[in-house]
């Protein structure tokens, strides 16, 4: 039976997570409400809603530059995602279930890439890409990428995969299964929320990356999405309606993957914790 003081608590706990919700979510109203207004009404009417709903910002931001960025930001993320989640699912496979001489270095190894701060590496990268031809390709950005992301996900898909029962790779060995087969039909099936986890991670520091897409890439057709609002900033230094919408079209993305795998995110990254 539930008492007057379990009610009391279960109603305080939902109005601190509603406002914790609110908090949260207020920002990207305003946000997506503020680029449908006039530059006008933008500064005076900044916190209400839009008298003139005014869609063509959002065209205007695609139109200046924002569509292409888009999809550069989509095809360097997909293909740097997909590379971090099959490199990284095969080295996590190996190191959770697989007996060699100098295991523990490799995952020492491996892990030390958490402590390399991309910033330590950009002149290096820079003077590596011009000598090889890469300066100024989608490859400048997908390499780096796949790998400071890796180690992250090495590290959590292992974690995850330490928690799946070996009697099951047992059972499928004696069925005469292979060690790929185990991975393919087995480790991959059931480590889904590990994996969606670390694409959803992956994704977002790939998608909101800066430093690396304003130095390796100096085409402006390769640009991608954070160095692309840049400039739109300077083209559009009176208009903070089409700024603003523009912001609201490099968020989207995110938001809908997030609220896509937030199940799947949640499950692994807690699953994930507990072994090691």
């Amino acid at each position: 039976m539930v008492t007057a003081r379990d009610r009391i608590f279960q109603i305080v706990v939902l109005l601190v997570f509603s406002i914790y919700a609110l908090v949260i979510i207020y920002p990207l109203i305003w946000l997506v409400l503020s680029g449908l207004k006039s530059n006008k009404e933008f500064f005076l009417h900044t916190w209400s809603l839009p008298k003139e709903w005014l869609w063509s910002n959002y065209t205007a931001a695609w139109d200046a530059g924002i569509g292409r960025f888009f999809f550069n930001s989509i095809f360097i993320t997909v293909t740097s995602v997909l590379a971090v989640l099959l490199l990284g699912s095969m080295a996590a496979y190996g190191l959770s279930r697989f007996q060699f001489r100098g295991q523990g270095l490799l995952l020492l190894i491996v892990l030390s890439g958490l402590m390399l701060a991309p910033q330590v590496s950009l002149i290096p990268l820079y003077k590596l890409f011009q000598a090889t031809g890469l300066y100024n390709t989608y490859g400048a950005l997908i390499l780096p990428y796949v790998a400071f992301q890796l180690p992250f996900s090495i590290f959590l898909m292992r974690s995850y995969f330490l928690s799946i029962p070996r009697e099951l790779e047992e059972s499928a060995i004696i069925d005469g299964c292979n060690s790929w087969q185990v991975y393919r039909h087995i480790i991959l099936p059931m480590g889904k929320p590990i994996i969606a986890s670390c694409a959803l991670l992956s994704g977002m520091n790939v998608w909101n990356e800066f430093m690396f897409a304003l130095v390796f890439v100096e085409d402006s057709s390769l640009r991608t999405i954070p160095v692309g609002l840049m400039n739109l900033r300077s083209q559009l230094n009176t208009n903070f309606g089409v700024q603003l919408a523009g912001l609201a079209i490099s968020a989207l993305p995110m938001v809908i993957a997030y609220i896509a795998f937030q199940k799947q995110f949640v499950r692994g990254i807690s699953s994930g914790s507990v072994k090691g």
